[in-house]
């Protein structure tokens, strides 16, 4: 029932065992985004970084994350290394090179609907009339959106509603610097997107340690079984009965019915 699927930054680092400080390549980022996006309908939009180098290196990542079916990036205006957007002690670039980054890769893009959306976290280092005025100058430069990172409240989203025509959003992570607010109200000042980008890392990576836990402790994983995925939702999900009906001569096995909720737990 959503619009669309976030691919986080932070999420592709955390998932090689690194910090989202800028140590992901663009190969890295194509190869898993497009594994994403190849498992979804839904327009897919990636989080790029800073584009992974010069205004050069930004042109060829639109158009390698176009070659890999995303339907969009966003890439940020801070020094490369890169920080967490939520955290504190970021460096953004100028207003100039900012800018060059955005016209780079709206001038590579070959598709037209491929999304170019500019971030900027300068609202933490230069304060908010910093960030409606780079805001504006991105949008010059090209950008079809706007990410105004680490907002403080509702009235900050206003501001960049009101600075720009083109849309924007709103990144509600956890434990950063918004509250959480509800999609109806950014929604009541202007904010056209929402993503929630480690929330399902969050709630994934919980329950993980806390089936490791119950393991440790219990010797079997028994009581954590009604809460987990089934079997029978994993083979719909990656599509057995399609791969199944393929090619019988190749793919010949056969998916096993369910007969009671007990093996259906399993």
């Amino acid at each position: 029932g959503f619009a669309g699927v976030y691919i986080s930054g932070a999420v592709l680092a955390n998932d090689l065992g690194l910090p989202d400080i800028g140590l992901t390549t663009l190969t890295e980022v194509a190869t898993r985004a497009g594994q994403i996006a190849r498992m979804t309908d839904l327009p897919s939009l990636v989080d790029a970084d800073t584009g992974f180098g010069e205004p050069m290196n930004v042109a060829r990542t639109v158009q390698e994350l176009e070659n890999a079916g995303l339907a969009g990036l966003h890439i940020e205006d801070q020094f490369n290394p890169k920080r967490c957007g939520h955290l504190d002690g970021k460096n953004v670039v100028d207003i100039d090179t900012a800018a060059k980054r955005i016209r780079a890769a709206a001038d590579a893009r070959r598709d037209p609907n491929f999304l170019i959306m500019a971030r900027t976290d300068i609202r933490a280092v230069e304060g908010l009339d910093a960030a409606k005025d780079r805001a504006r100058a991105l949008v010059d430069a090209g950008a079809d959106a706007i990410f105004p990172e680490a907002m403080r409240d509702l009235s900050e989203f206003q501001a960049i509603r009101d600075a720009v025509d083109v849309p924007i959003l709103a990144n509600m992570t956890e434990f950063g610097k918004s509250d959480l607010f509800t999609t109806e109200q950014l929604q009541n000042v202007g904010v056209n997107m929402v993503i929630y980008p480690v929330t399902l890392l969050r709630i994934a990576m919980g329950a993980t340690e806390g089936v490791l836990d119950t393991l440790r402790s219990l010797g079997t994983q028994e009581v954590r079984v009604p809460q987990m995925l089934t079997r029978a939702r994993l083979y719909e999900l990656v599509d057995y009965e399609a791969y199944n009906k393929f090619d019988s001569g190749i793919f010949d096995f056969e998916v096993p019915a369910i007969f009671s909720p007990t093996m259906e737990s399993r």
